[in-house]
């Protein structure tokens, strides 16, 4: 995608820009992960307004919404690149999300449908556009951009771990509506920041759509448009397989919020110094890890480019699943002590969180970066949207795995996952080769720009 330079550069080579994105994108986690945390927990819950669900039902709506929230990115971002720009998109996803959240906040079974309704279609206009912003504020082959993705997908898991902790002990302490109505607050907190300080750090980026409503008449009148060449497709393809790949991944991650957020409510010993840790608070693990590993993460990959060994992009994606499945042995462990000893020890848990933060380190923000690299620039926004339906897809396979551990158990689940997508992983890397050929060299970075100098996560790191 070619980017378009945003209002100067800060000391560390990266413009102020940047942090405007990951500021406003930490709020807005910050207000998903606070209200994922705590879905299944109120739907199951008999107490404070609790819905008193079953297990299966509760982990089906959370697939359902999950997935729903990843899949209208793909109309958000048709929309922004033809008619609105990102920017403006990003805007109106952001009141309808924090809208969505206040609405949560009303003790009502209908207001609660309700606010599910607004947070589905405003993440549809938020979360492809301001992924793509971060792309566009650097040119086609800047080593930074993958840096750029680093510390942003850092301010992504500074959130979730606000959101865990503000949202997550508000919810499980005080009341549901309280912990819901808290992530509103959250969200439009990154609004007022992005629209006050939109127009001095991010220039033209994102401003205007990638092709204007009016050329998009005018070219629909004069005949059909250009189609792509062959190379364009042959990236377009690569996308697409490897969205496939990423299905298998995130229905084994997204398990965090579902099956295994009920696993720790119910069956870990979460007892510390005489006091119960929240459930909720267990999911900070992943989003500590991430803030712990993403610098090492980084530097390993700028350490390996500047030896002529970085990984390509494939590759480091089948070691996410690999590390994934590592993860869910772990879990194996833990079902095993549960069963036999009542409750099981929260280090298997949190040794899973490890392993599992080590996959998506490989695997998230390299994909995000990715896209914003491989994507034919007048569709991007579009492949980012494309992109989340393989989170979507994967978000409710999530649901629909985690609900069949009524009748399987948690041991065979885990099971089933890990050895699902250690195979996945196994197939990615043997594909890895012919999949980098069909990127024709988009995936590959020049020298980052002298001004500054990298970052501290490394101009070459695959934003890990």
């Amino acid at each position: 995608m070619q980017g378009t330079a945003a209002a100067g550069t800060t000391r560390q080579g990266h413009p102020p820009g940047l942090y405007l994105l990951f500021f406003t994108e930490m709020w807005e986690r910050m207000s998903y992960y606070g209200m994922r945390g705590l879905l299944v927990l109120f739907l199951t819950s008999t107490t404070m307004g609790g819905f008193g669900w079953s297990r299966a039902d509760a982990l089906g709506l959370y697939g359902t919404y999950t997935g729903l929230v990843y899949l209208t990115p793909i109309v958000g971002g048709f929309v922004a690149d033809r008619f609105i720009g990102q920017r403006k998109a990003v805007v109106l996803g952001g009141v309808l999300m924090m809208i969505g959240h206040l609405v949560l906040a009303v003790p009502s079974v209908t207001m609660f449908y309700v606010g599910l309704g607004f947070l589905i279609v405003g993440n549809g206009f938020f979360k492809p556009n301001i992924s793509t912003m971060v792309g566009g504020l650097y040119p086609q082959g800047d080593g930074r951009r993958d840096g750029a993705f680093t510390i942003f997908y850092m301010g992504i898991n500074v959130g979730a771990m606000l959101g865990n902790f503000i949202c997550g002990t508000l919810g499980e302490k005080v009341g549901w509506h309280w912990g819901f109505g808290s992530a509103g607050v959250g969200m439009a907190l990154g609004l007022i920041a992005f629209m006050l300080l939109q127009k001095k750090y991010l220039g033209e980026v994102g401003l205007a759509p990638t092709k204007p409503a009016a050329q998009v008449v005018a070219q629909q009148e004069a005949g059909p448009k250009k189609g792509f060449t062959r190379q364009e497709i042959d990236r377009i393809i690569v996308i697409f397989i490897i969205a496939l790949f990423v299905v298998a991944f995130w229905a084994g991650f997204e398990q965090a919020g579902g099956l295994m957020n009920l696993y720790t409510n119910e069956k870990v010993d979460r007892n510390l110094l005489g006091a119960e840790v929240p459930t909720t608070w267990f999911q900070n693990f992943n989003s500590l890890f991430i803030v712990a590993l993403a610098p090492v993460f980084a530097g390993l990959w700028s350490w390996l480019a500047a030896r002529g060994k970085d990984p390509s992009i494939p590759v480091k994606m089948g070691m996410g699943l690999i590390f994934l499945a590592v993860g869910f042995v772990f879990m194996l462990g833990a079902s095993d002590q549960s069963a036999t000893s009542g409750k099981a020890a929260a280090y298997w848990v949190i040794l899973a969180y490890l392993f599992h933060t080590m996959g998506e380190l490989c695997l998230s923000p390299v994909g995000l970066s990715m896209v914003t690299k491989v994507a034919p620039h007048r569709i991007v926004s579009a492949m980012m949207g494309v992109w989340f339906l393989a989170n979507a897809a994967a978000n409710k396979l999530s649901g629909e795995i985690g609900a069949y551990s009524a009748k399987l158990g948690e041991f065979d689940i885990f099971l089933y996952i890990s050895i699902g997508t250690g195979i996945s992983g196994a197939i990615l890397l043997i594909v890895a080769p012919l999949l980098k050929k069909m990127m024709h060299g988009t995936d590959e970075v020049r020298p980052a720009a002298p001004a500054g100098g990298d970052t501290a996560a490394g101009g070459t790191a695959a934003a890990a």
